[in-house]
């Protein structure tokens, strides 16, 4: 039961979302679509809302993002390759590599705010990718990583194979259930309230004595740790691990469906707009090669008409009537 201002583990909304998707295997076929892509918008929901946790919900800018989802993608690859072919261990360095890659960064730009901030994430982001770019005999250079295999779930008395879509659908989903779980209860807690506060008025924030510089710079750490957890199962998924997911372009696809779904406003809108970039990409794709600029107009009608995004379309707030009024 809810309480005052109590914010309950399962909301009625979240359980929805979870069961809707699980029941995608069952007809995406039957609507045109193929199951792999099920798998994709499912792992770039998880990325979109680790990267909703410093944009949406703490107000900082990163238009870099896309470093941290590479160097998960890098982490797991060459943790398998080169290390332990073990899933939980593969994705455990997807996650600590991408952390470790964000801590670098927040101890340079935690203390930079707004249009500075979002110039060193970009900056940072650009630096990583070209790392990648040049490391050809550690990341294969512009080639890749290649024969990343889907490695089986092992869970003691038993083992699941994940080499099919439909198996690494459910595999997926099951981590974006306990990735948006988790999120749901940080950004309802004492530490989400105190992002909250910073995004409103950092100043405000600091001179109430909260230590901005630390909140900032641990908030870029989860968030890159679990943008490294969503890279390290795309290129589980994609079997490679390629430097474009570190490049610019990629990190503005991120922040579109982020905007787009309506992260600013609503918890669930990062999902939302990612299930539409990448409808948009493959159903009008298959009509025109131009099909960004047809998504591009509608980010641009959206910025100007409904700056809160698709999510914001779908929130009723209860309107304050003046006293006295009937």
């Amino acid at each position: 039961m809810r309480t005052g201002h109590t914010v309950p583990t399962l909301t009625p909304a979240m359980i929805a979302i979870w069961v809707a998707f699980a029941t995608v295997p069952l007809w995406i076929e039957k609507v045109g679509l193929y199951q792999y892509l099920g798998v994709e918008i499912l792992i770039f929901a998880t990325y979109a809302l680790a990267y909703n946790l410093v944009l949406g919900h703490s107000g900082l800018p990163s238009f870099g993002h896309g470093a941290f989802f590479g160097l998960g993608a890098y982490g797991f690859g060459l943790a398998q390759l080169n290390l332990v072919p073990d899933l939980w261990f593969c994705l455990g360095a997807a996650v600590v590599v991408a952390s470790a890659g964000g801590a670098i960064v927040a101890a340079f730009i935690s203390h930079r705010r707004g249009i500075y901030y979002s110039l060193l994430t970009i900056a940072f982001g650009q630096v990583f990718w070209f790392i990648a770019i040049k490391s050809h005999a550690i990341t294969g250079g512009e080639d890749g990583l290649l024969k990343i295999a889907r490695l089986p779930v092992r869970l003691g008395v038993a083992t699941f194979d994940l080499t099919h879509n439909i198996s690494l659908f459910y595999f997926v989903l099951a981590v974006f259930v306990a990735v948006s779980l988790l999120l749901w209860r940080l950004v309802h807690s004492p530490f989400g309230r105190i992002l909250k506060a910073i995004k409103q008025n950092e100043t405000r924030a600091r001179f109430v004595g909260y230590d901005v510089w630390r909140y900032k710079a641990a908030v870029l750490v989860l968030s890159a740790g679990l943008s490294g957890l969503a890279g390290g199962l795309f290129a589980m998924a994609q079997s490679s691990a390629f430097p474009d997911v570190m490049s610019l372009h990629y990190s503005g696809y991120i922040v579109m469906m982020t905007l787009v779904g309506g992260g600013l406003v609503t918890f669930w809108g990062p999902v939302l707009g990612a299930i539409v970039f990448l409808l948009a990409r493959d159903v009008i794709g298959a009509f025109t090669t131009g099909w960004m600029l047809w998504f591009g107009l509608l980010f641009v009608a959206l910025v100007i008409y409904k700056p809160e995004g698709l999510g914001g379309m779908f929130l009723r707030p209860a309107r304050r009537k003046p006293a006295g009024a009937k």
